[in-house]
Order: structure tokens, then C-alpha cells, then sequence
């Protein structure tokens, strides 16, 4: 083998076409090989056919230098070849290997279908099976907490609601003002046409508060506080702290699991308060742009335009969200296994079945509530 930086050197005459034939030299490798290959490709083309081939000279030959030769070749041995018994058997190996056909590409059959299917309902079923036993286990751990009043975990639900509630304020009512803003730029554009500024009113007051608000809120708290608590989960279900506790006859549920789902229902419906109120700010101030509509007539309008039962459904959407995005990422959370892969692949599935069960819910609140706080 030449010595470091040699590669250069070998590359100048590694490919010798004399009028004997072809002399190979130097190493034939990948490493030595990579920086000189196009240069190399061009002189094996340029042999010509039948002409002998001496690797006398070749100090080290790897496969990739083989398949080189070989593919030179047309895929057979020359008719000289002056090569040590070892350089043939490298040689031959490559033949052989290109020799086999390619395994053919499977195909997705009936069978794979029902496979994947089953495999599917199994999955979902165990979801399903867990998420029914962590709700029991809920159920159980408040009828405990009924009978035995001192045990309430209060400072630990006052930590979440600060978390979920009091620290998600800054975010949901930057992203509340603005969707206001933009939801009124919109919609004035369409009213002044028909001349209707007046029913800006209408469409802010119904739509943000029955609608916008919680669903909105509800995404931004699955996204930041529902990935939080399924990582908060996961990472002591990795360090085997909820083993720990476990040891220690300490509950998991009623300790870990029952104030994150106490405080995310407690602090949602605030927190859709909260939201729909900037956003209305921000649906004004749009308002009070585009159609110079002021203020107290705004503030006046709102009550007559939005009756109050659209205020109530606000506050229940948030209130059911809230409960659904903890059980969902607390569902999540108890399910990671002590590796990071699963932990990374649990906050995924928990903040996108979060959002995903939000909007089927709130479907189901449009259907169910479809005659209900309508105007007159």
C-alpha cells in the first residue's frame, strides 16, 4: 500500500494501454480510486476488445475495482488475464453476485389488505381499550377524592391551570387579534360592495364566539399544552420516575394524570373567554378601518346581534375540548416506552389526534346546537 496522499500519484498511470495490452497498477480501491474514477472509466472504454489484461501490478483490489474490471469486460473473463489467484477470487465473487437476478419487487395482495387492515382495528382497539381503562380510573380517583376531601392534589392543579391557562394568554391573543382582523378585512370587502357595513357585527359576534374562539384555542392549547403534557409523561415514563412512584404506593392517576385534566377543563373556557374577546377587538378595529364604524355602536350592536346562548355553547365547547386535549395527551403520555423514538412518535400522534378530535366534536356541537342561539 503507498503511502498517505499517494492516491494522486497512482492515478497518473493506473491505467496502462500498452502495445503488449493493458497493465494495471497501483491500488485498486474505493478510497483510491474516488478522486481519478471519471478519468479511469474513460481509459477502461478506450481498451480494445480482446486485447490482454496483466494486474501484475496491482497492489490492493476490492470489490469496487472488481465490478470496475468486470463491467470493462462485457461481463465475461478475458482471454489473457495475468492475475494471482486471490485477485481472481474477488473477481469471480463480483461475477457471481452480478450473475443473481434481482429479487422482484412484492406485491400488495388481498392478503397484505386484510393484514393491514387487522393491523389497523388490533392498533385501534387497544387504543380504545386504554383510553376506556385510563377514564375509569379518572372516574375512580374523583369518588376517592369525594369521600376523602383532604387528599385533593390542589397545588398540583394550580400549577396546570398557570401552565395551560395563565402562561398560554400571550400566544392565543396575538393569534385571536389577528385572525379578528383578518376575518374583518374580509368580510368588509363583501359588505361594502353590497352595501351592508352594518352586519359586520353579525358575522364577527357568530362567528368568533360560537365558532373560532374555542376551536381555535383548542388547536393552539393541543399544540403547546397538550404536547407538553405528553412529553412531561413520556420523559418520566423514560427516566422510570412513574416506576418510582409507583413503588412508593404513590397513584400515578390521581397525582399526575387528574390535574392536568382538572386544570386544562378548568382554565379552557377562560381561555376562550379570553380569546374571543381580543379577537373582537381586533375584528373592531379592522372594522373602524375599512368601514369607520365606531366603537360604541360596535360594543352596542354585539348584544342584539349575538344573543347570549352563543356564549354559553362557546364556553361548553371549551370546557369539553379542554377535557378531551388532556385525556388525549395524558392517553399518549402513559403509553410511551422507555426509548426517545417512542417518545418523539407519541407527541406526534397526540398533538394530531387532538386537533383531529377537536373538529369532529365540534362538528358534532354544530349539529347538535344548530337551532340554538340563533338571532331572531
Amino acid at each position: 500500500m503507498g503511502p498517505a496522499g499517494g492516491a494522486p500519484a497512482q492515478a497518473r498511470d493506473v491505467v496502462e494501454l500498452g502495445p503488449d495490452g493493458i497493465c494495471l497498477n497501483g491500488d485498486w480501491t474505493l478510497r483510491a480510486l474516488t478522486a481519478c474514477l471519471p478519468r479511469v472509466r474513460r481509459r477502461l472504454r478506450a481498451a480494445p476488445a480482446g486485447a490482454a489484461w496483466s494486474l501484475a501490478e496491482v497492489t490492493r483490489l476490492d470489490s469496487f475495482g472488481a465490478t470496475l474490471l468486470w463491467q470493462a469486460w462485457g461481463r465475461q473473463w478475458p482471454a489473457s488475464l495475468d492475475a494471482s489467484q486471490a485477485q481472481r477470487e474477488v473477481i469471480a465473487r463480483v461475477a457471481r453476485a452480478a450473475a443473481q437476478p434481482l429479487p422482484p419487487m412484492p406485491g400488495f395482495t388481498a392478503i397484505d389488505a386484510v393484514v393491514l387492515l387487522g393491523s389497523v382495528l388490533i392498533g385501534f382497539a387497544r387504543h380504545v381499550s386504554d383510553f376506556v381503562a385510563l377514564l375509569g380510573q379518572l372516574f375512580l380517583d374523583l369518588l376517592h377524592l369525594l369521600r376523602h376531601p383532604r387528599e385533593w392534589p390542589l397545588l398540583e392543579i394550580s400549577a396546570n391551570v398557570h401552565k395551560v391557562g395563565v402562561k398560554a394568554m400571550p400566544v392565543t391573543a396575538l393569534v385571536g387579534f389577528l385572525i379578528g382582523v383578518v376575518l374583518s378585512y374580509l368580510s368588509a370587502l363583501q359588505l361594502k360592495t353590497f352595501g351592508a357595513d352594518v352586519f359586520i357585527v353579525n358575522i364577527l359576534g357568530l362567528g368568533i364566539i360560537r365558532e373560532l374562539g374555542p376551536v381555535l384555542v383548542s388547536v393552539l392549547v393541543a399544540g403547546r399544552s397538550g404536547s407538553a403534557m405528553t412529553a412531561q409523561l413520556g420523559v418520566m415514563r423514560v427516566t422510570e420516575e412513574i416506576d418510582a412512584l409507583a413503588a412508593m404506593g404513590v397513584s400515578r392517576s390521581l397525582r399526575l394524570v387528574l390535574p392536568k385534566v382538572i386544570a386544562l377543563t378548568l382554565a379552557m373556557p377562560l381561555l376562550v373567554l379570553w380569546t374571543s374577546a381580543i379577537a373582537l377587538l381586533g375584528g373592531w378595529v379592522s372594522a373602524w378601518v375599512e368601514l369607520d364604524l365606531s366603537f360604541h355602536y360596535f360594543v352596542e350592536s354585539l348584544p342584539e346581534a349575538v344573543p347570549i346562548a352563543n356564549l354559553y355553547i362557546g364556553l361548553a365547547k371549551g370546557a369539553v375540548f379542554g377535557l378531551l386535549i388532556a385525556l388525549i395527551a395524558c392517553h399518549f403520555g402513559l403509553r410511551v416506552k422507555p426509548n426517545t423514538e417512542s417518545l418523539s412518535s407519541n407527541t406526534t400522534a397526540s398533538v394530531v389526534s387532538a386537533i383531529t378530535v377537536v373538529i369532529l366534536v365540534d362538528a358534532v356541537f354544530a349539529i347538535a346546537t344548530r337551532s340554538i342561539g340563533l338571532p331572531a
